[in-house]
């Protein structure tokens, strides 16, 4: 960027700030958190600061860079939501098999299970938790993660199997909310 005639970033982002949201618009991707918008702005500063005028214009090397950088960002996502939804869906095969919970002999044990954890099944499991009341979270950690029978959860908090089974109504009724299921990855 030698040449004195260029003009500063700022002026340049306002004149193409459009370009950006052009883009997110025409890749259709939904941008709430504006990180698509960072990254658009991030891919244009480092288009001026690359840009050779002898190669073309800046507009067009600025279109090309932002919407490369943001179908980059769209597909890292992508893989990311890809991945946590087969580690949901992976947890959801152990732990449901129709609608029967398969349960080890009695294994009441839930630290062996959360241990064998890796990060993105604690963290879907952390978006779970925040959805749920205290009662409905301990119904689904004990009966699906911890697979404990509703009689031993019973005697564990000190309460009735019709109790319990309430919890698991609720949670399960709140676990097929479709914005839920949007937020985890599970529903497009």
């Amino acid at each position: 960027m030698n040449n004195k005639n260029m003009e500063s970033f700022e002026e340049i982002m306002k004149q193409n700030e459009r370009r950006v949201h052009y883009h997110i618009h025409r890749l259709n991707l939904s941008d709430p958190h504006k990180e698509y918008f960072q990254e658009g702005l991030c891919a244009m500063w480092n288009a001026y600061e690359n840009y050779d005028p002898d190669k073309g214009t800046m507009a067009t090397y600025f279109n090309y860079t932002i919407r490369n950088r943001l179908v980059d960002l769209a597909r890292k996502q992508g893989r990311e939501n890809s991945n946590q939804l087969k580690a949901f869906k992976e947890i959801k095969k152990h732990a449901v098999d129709g609608n029967k919970v398969m349960r080890a002999e009695g294994s009441s044990n839930i630290v062996s299970v959360t241990e064998n954890m890796d990060y993105s099944e604690q963290k879907l499991w952390e978006i779970i938790k925040q959805e749920l009341t205290d009662n409905q979270w301990k119904w689904v950690y004990y009966y699906i993660i911890g697979r404990m029978k509703i009689k031993e959860i019973a005697k564990q908090e000190a309460t009735t199997e019709e109790a319990v089974k309430s919890w698991g109504k609720q949670a399960r009724k709140k676990l097929r909310n479709k914005d839920l299921l949007k937020r985890l990855g599970l529903f497009g």
